[in-house]
């Protein structure tokens, strides 16, 4: 518990100092504004303590940490009767304490290598400088996968049914961190003629997709929604992986589909055409993700059918 409180404090300092203390004031000259809903000017700044600030983003990925470790506990709490050979060992605390590593470690290292790798070989100093943005929720999945991979090796514990532990536990963070990106006015979506379309402080002066609200709906509750569904399937208790592979097919479907009115990286732009439009990084990386969590389920059933423990 108390390395818990010590990473998750460590975490909110960092993006303490994120550069983008105020809001932009919102200034639309476009004849769309009257077609546009008001996007809230909400100050990315939560709480001033002195010379710190506290960012509702900072205070995001801490909920999201807090909330999914509940979550966790109370799902190990209620299934140890049924694999206490796999959950005598799991400590939720520490394993915590793994999974804040992979986030900060995976997410970084991944925007720098999928979204931006020119830039940073020419500045590698700017690596650790995460207050300065650029996360990837992919490279946060890899990070966090080989975090408790190490810890299901230093304990002895499975794999793949931690792997389900910390699955039901994401999409508390991917909710509150897709609500933390609509108040900064960051990863907006494409221009849209919807009424519901909003003007965003850096998107230029027409409507767009409030693509980050799309995401905090369909990769938060929804996602959860339906791993509480699957979970209550004879499946989730005899295959495990079951729960992990569908949260990364979700995901996947989910954000694949999201990519398609979402602005795409400025820096990246298309990777190629699509009928009018084209594909993006984020869409590549969500093949790769259903393909994994497809063969993981694929693997795991034919395993326990052959081997059934």
């Amino acid at each position: 518990m108390i390395n818990f409180i010590y990473l998750t404090s460590f975490f909110l300092v960092i993006f303490l100092c994120r550069v983008d203390a105020t809001a932009i004031p919102l200034t639309v000259t476009n004849k769309t504004e009257a077609y546009a809903v008001t996007f809230p000017d909400i100050d990315p700044v939560a709480l001033h303590l002195g010379p710190l600030v506290i960012r509702w983003y900072a205070l995001a990925y801490v909920a999201g940490i807090v909330a999914g470790w509940a979550w966790a506990a109370r799902v190990v709490r209620q299934h140890r009767d049924q694999w206490p050979q796999q959950y005598v060992r799991l400590n939720v605390d520490d394993l915590v304490t793994y999974v804040i590593l992979g986030i900060i470690l995976g997410g970084r290292l991944g925007y720098v290598l999928f979204y931006n790798l020119p830039y940073y070989i020419e500045n590698p100093a700017d690596i650790p400088a995460v207050w300065h943005g650029g996360m990837s929720f992919h490279g946060g999945a890899i990070g966090v996968m080989a975090a408790f991979a190490i810890y299901c090796w230093r304990h002895s514990l499975s794999f793949l049914r931690v792997g389900d532990v910390v699955a039901f536990s994401v999409p508390f963070g991917l909710f509150f961190g897709r609500i933390a990106n609509f108040i900064n006015g960051e990863l907006y979506g494409r221009v849209t003629t919807h009424p519901w379309g909003m003007i965003f402080p850096n998107g230029g002066p027409d409507p767009r997709h409030p693509s980050q609200l799309y995401e905090a709906v369909l990769e938060g509750p929804l996602l959860l929604a339906i791993l509480i569904m699957f979970a209550r399937t004879s499946y989730f208790r005899r295959y495990p992986g079951m729960l992990g592979a569908l949260f990364l097919m979700g995901y996947a479907v989910f954000r694949f589909c999201i990519e398609f009115v979402r602005e795409p990286d400025a820096q990246l732009g298309f990777l190629w055409a699509v009928g009018t439009s084209g594909a993006t990084m984020g869409q590549l990386l969500c093949l790769v993700m259903f393909a994994l969590g497809a063969g993981i389920a694929i693997w795991t059933k034919i395993r326990h059918d052959r081997y059934p423990a």
